[in-house]
């Protein structure tokens, strides 16, 4: 995993709470520092260095960063599920799909067991 791809994939994400595309929350909550800060060194730096070069940045870190899932995940599995999601949807939702369709086929299964006559007359005998 190239060096960029492990900080992306590690937590950094764009706030869904922040003022413009949650870039400047996301990076405070990341690096656990205050929000105010972030926001007046952006806008410090957007003055000092000009309107492009920043603007820039910015469109692409938004870009570029995940946004933040709306419910706090729990295990590696629901970490590798959402970074597989937002990464690769088509791909997420078809293992969701072939995932879903095994359940349904041993559902299937079970029903067929307890609706087969065999199963009513070991029950009857049974009782």
């Amino acid at each position: 995993m190239r060096p960029i791809e492990k900080l992306f994939s590690n937590g950094l994400y764009r706030s869904r709470h922040g003022v413009l595309l949650g870039v400047c929350r996301g990076l405070a909550e990341f690096f656990d520092f205050s929000v105010a800060w972030t926001r007046a060194i952006a806008v410090g730096l957007l003055i000092l260095t000009g309107f492009w070069p920043v603007t820039g940045l910015y469109l692409l870190a938004a870009l570029l960063m995940k946004p933040e899932p709306v419910i706090p995940l729990r295990s590696e599995d629901e970490q590798e599920f959402y970074d597989s999601y937002t990464g690769n949807r088509h791909r997420a939702l078809k293992r969701l799909k072939h995932r879903f369709e095994r359940l349904e086929r041993r559902i299937q299964h079970m029903e067929h067991i307890v609706t087969a006559p065999e199963y009513d007359w070991d029950r009857r005998m049974n009782d």
